[in-house]
């Protein structure tokens, strides 16, 4: 860093540090941007000197609050962190922010304006330069520079002298799309990578909300692989963090008894040695609440991190594993491994006890919807926590979007760049998707519906019992507004007494329809599809027999009773046919 001969006279002080501010626009509250974190404490060990701010929003706050608050800080220059849920919206705030701050730099970075930097300095008049690629060294680098020009402005100097200069000084910071005042724009040239990833600090100095915050962190840089419709693909040069430093950052995570922390590695289980003793320090000094989520390639887990997680108790990793497609003319076609078979050898070996959380994407090569009727019920079979119904993106610069361009892809030409149709699905199949999409999350990703739909599972086809969901709710309009929970509960009733199926199969599944719904918590009021057997009798004497009544008030409030045909907590309700009473207690707040 540059050493500054200061004179701290009144009359002679000229040194202005920038005013920089980093902004990131997250898709929700419980979001954290880890970039605009991780350049700011960057900066800061370089540079103590310079006033470098983060200021996060969300994209559902009012336009004008988002004006506003950035417009507060009045600072020097304003950087934007953009992904393809946010680039729209940024957008349209820098073509606003100048009206506001008519002497601020306004400049991006991220994924999204890094890799189309020209498209978009071209598209808005009021940004003046972009990132691209890691940008801890070349935001500080500018930084530096920007002070430099600053301190030998006069103070009467309208700030657009300092992008006049910075036009002539700016080609030595590597990494940046830079537009000059008549328009031009010119790039300074690649930016060689951190190579030793301990030069970045610790991107939490400060841990709040940590009950309702989600912590992103990243323990690596780069992935081998070369998924085709996938960013990452476009850089295959890995980097790890020490793992003492990487013990380090997660102690400050359980010591300040953090909810959440979702390692962002593209692919974690790289270098078996290495992630194994991660996952064992975890073990081995958990504070039994934080969740620790990761990105897993299922089929390249070694035998003996499976072996390893059979020690791993509830709640305490949680897993995302991209399948992606089951047909491995699919998988092949956008470079992935089809072996299918390893795949789902390995994902029945990881135990209960971590939460699994498996990705289909809509959209890809060779997959009409026979296909991928095929994939969803393969990943199905699987059991999964959650079934993440995705769709294809092509993004700039990947394989998929030269695939794309060639072979007949329809897809939106702003972000997010989803898929409309392909060669392999028409426009109004992905319609059929998106409708499934709701389904598949409003009746098994909810967790709300684990005894009926399991029931369904075994005796309809997962790809047949979500088609026929569809079908039936397009037939009554379900899908052009949104609805509460209790709405899906009326409506699997009614698909139940609509549907073709036995008289048993539909008396099973009402009942364990009504013991997902009991289960939920306390009911004020039950609906008119519920019908209430209840004896308050029966309900006192299972009380007792379950360790007596101790406030009756508060014992009746936190249980329920209720009988039913079948007995619901059984792995064969059907071969359970009688009349049992069951007794659900709740947590008490």
């Amino acid at each position: 860093m540059k050493s500054w001969k200061v004179d701290f006279s009144i009359e002679s002080f000229k040194i202005v540090f920038m005013k920089i501010l980093l902004v990131g626009i997250n898709a929700s509250y419980s979001h954290t941007n880890l970039a605009i974190r991780t350049i700011s404490e960057y900066i800061k060990s370089k540079n103590n000197l310079s006033d470098v701010k983060i200021a996060e929003f969300t994209i559902n706050q009012p336009y004008m609050e988002l004006i506003r608050g950035i417009a507060s800080f009045k600072a020097d220059a304003v950087l934007f962190s953009t992904y393809i849920w946010n680039a729209e919206l940024t957008s349209k705030i820098i073509m606003d922010l100048k009206s506001v701050l008519p002497q601020s730099l306004i400049g991006a970075g991220g994924p999204e304006y890094g890799l189309c930097a020209e498209e978009y300095l071209k598209k808005l008049n009021d940004l003046d330069f972009i990132i691209s690629g890691e940008g801890e060294q070349t935001v500080f680098e500018l930084l530096e520079l920007c002070n430099s020009l600053s301190c030998s402005m006069d103070f009467g100097d309208n700030k657009n002298s300092l992008k006049h200069k910075l036009t002539g000084h700016i080609r030595n910071v590597k990494g940046v799309y830079f537009k000059d005042l008549a328009g031009n724009i010119f790039y300074t040239g690649d930016r060689p990578l951190i190579c030793d990833l301990s030069e970045i600090p610790f991107p939490y100095p400060e841990i709040t909300d940590p009950d309702n915050k989600m912590y992103y962190y990243e323990s690596s840089r780069g992935c081998p692989y070369s998924c085709a419709y996938c960013m990452s693909s476009l850089d295959k040069r890995v980097r790890f963090m020490p793992l003492e430093r990487v013990y380090a950052d997660l102690q400050k995570f359980l010591d300040a008894n953090v909810r959440i922390v979702k390692f962002v590695d593209r692919t974690y289980n790289l270098n078996p040695e290495r992630y194994i003793k991660i996952w064992e320090y975890i073990l081995s000094h958990h504070n039994k609440k934080t969740m620790f989520h990761f990105e897993i390639e299922a089929e390249y887990l070694s035998s003996d991190a499976l072996d390893f997680l059979q020690k791993v108790p509830e709640g305490i990793m949680q897993f995302e594993i991209g399948v992606q497609s089951s047909n491995p003319e699919t998988l092949k076609s956008v470079f992935r491994s089809p072996d299918v078979t390893k795949l789902a050898e390995n994902v029945k070996r990881i135990p209960r006890t971590i939460h699994q959380h498996l990705d289909l994407i809509a959209g890809l090569p060779y997959e009409d919807m026979t296909s991928f009727g095929k994939s969803l019920d393969f990943v199905m079979s699987l059991k999964p926590d959650a079934l993440q119904l995705g769709f294809l993106k092509i993004l700039h610069g990947t394989e998929m979007e030269k695939m794309a361009l060639h072979k007949g892809w329809k897809w939106m030409k702003t972000p997010a760049y989803e898929v409309f149709s392909t060669p392999y699905m028409s426009y109004e199949n992905i319609l059929y998707l998106k409708d499934m999409e709701v389904i598949v999350d409003a009746f098994w990703n909810s967790g709300k519906f684990i005894k009926t739909m399991g029931y369904a599972g075994r005796i309809i086809n997962w790809w047949s019992l979500f088609c026929g969901l569809v079908d039936y709710g397009r037939k009554n309009g379900i899908f052009v507004v949104q609805h509460r929970e209790t709405f899906w509960f009326e409506f699997l009733c009614d698909w139940i007494k609509s549907e073709c199926i036995s008289e048993l199969d539909s008396a099973v599944m009402y009942n364990l329809l009504k013991y997902d719904f009991v289960i939920r918590g306390k009911q004020g009021g039950f609906p008119s599809w519920y019908c209430h057997n209840y004896d308050k009798e029966k309900h006192r004497n299972l009380l007792e027999q379950d360790g007596g009544v101790t406030n009756a008030r508060l014992d009746f409030a936190y249980s329920e009773y209720e009988e039913f045909e079948f007995d619901p907590e059984t792995e064969f309700p059907e071969n359970n046919k009688g009349n049992f009473s069951k007794l659900i207690k709740y947590k008490r707040r």
